[in-house]
């Protein structure tokens, strides 16, 4: 791993103009949370036009930030010898196809069997800190119920360079999904802000105080008698932004307990969701990858049904 710092330098923009620093630095980086931010705040690792500023301070536009983020610390999670399906590999990135139920990063409760004790297994010392203690390599996420493709980086500098490409929203992102009832447009866009729910802190919500812009293209591939089989397309990544969208429209995936009810006749588990296609610039090569996972055997066995 990675034992040195990066110090990186923006320029805000004059939109941003009133933002908390915290949140206007998670907007330059995506994939970093606003926590993570704050402690960085603290710590005295954020300047604004060369000064360190408390974790108060709200930017104007157009100030000089030079943010530094340490080395990765020693972790505590342990490297596991869990098979994994790999769709590409080179000395900079990892493509893996992530089965249902498996967490991709450890958190509360799932310290063990996720995909990061996996990749250290793996990779070994070669993975990115830049996400901290418990996220080495990391750079983006789909849900433990999503399967499919996910992008690991193993240096920093990888980490660095995807992780541009996804603020900016460059990343191709493709997914197949199960929508409940009769799709009747065969394409479409659904738009709405997303952000934490106002009551229910581990769900989603659209339009709500706070939310990030979130844009979803789908495109209806088959019809059945009650579900629709879809392609969605995302320009952003939000957290659960398929699911949210999808439900906000009145149509929830088959099988999400969270955003619709849940109850089908074939004892699913969770959203029928997949990242099909994930496409990218090589951080060296600079040449463009586009990166196919296939169909888990559920998902393929689940159109051959009554649907």
């Amino acid at each position: 791993m990675d034992s040195q710092s990066i110090t990186q330098e923006f320029e805000l923009s004059i939109e941003q103009a009133g933002e908390r620093l915290d949140k206007a630095l998670s907007s330059l980086y995506p994939d970093l949370s606003r926590s993570f931010f704050q402690k960085l705040i603290k710590d005295g690792h954020i300047l604004v036009n060369g000064v360190p500023k408390k974790g108060n301070y709200h930017v104007n536009g157009g100030e000089l930030l030079s943010v530094t983020i340490p080395k990765a610390q020693e972790i505590a999670i342990l490297p596991e010898n869990i098979p994994l399906d790999i769709l590409y590999e080179d000395d900079d990135v990892l493509v893996v196809n992530k089965p249902k139920g498996m967490v991709v990063h450890p958190s509360a409760g799932h310290y063990t069997g996720t995909l990061v004790n996996a990749v250290m297994y793996h990779c070994q010392d070669s993975l990115s800190g830049i996400n901290g203690e418990i996220r080495p390599g990391i750079v983006h996420r789909i849900d433990m119920d999503t399967t499919g493709a996910l992008i690991v980086c193993k240096n920093d500098s990888a980490h660095v360079k995807i992780a541009e490409q996804i603020k900016e929203h460059s990343v191709t992102r493709r997914y197949l999904g199960i929508a409940k009832g009769v799709v009747k447009t065969d394409c479409g866009v659904v738009e709405g802000t997303i952000g934490r729910h106002p009551t229910d802190r581990k769900k989603m919500a659209v339009n709500v105080r706070g939310g990030k812009p979130a844009v979803t293209h789908y495109r209806v591939l088959e019809r059945f008698k009650n579900h629709t089989l879809m392609e969605f397309t995302l320009e952003t990544g939000r957290t659960h932004q398929i699911r949210v969208h999808m439900a906000s429209i009145g149509h929830p995936l088959l099988g999400d307990s969270v955003y619709g009810n849940g109850k089908s006749p074939w004892n699913l588990q969770g959203q029928t969701l997949h990242a099909a296609v994930i496409g990218f610039l090589h951080p060296t090569s600079k040449a463009y990858l586009e990166i196919e996972a296939p169909l888990p055997q559920y998902f393929k066995s689940l159109l051959l049904k009554p649907l």
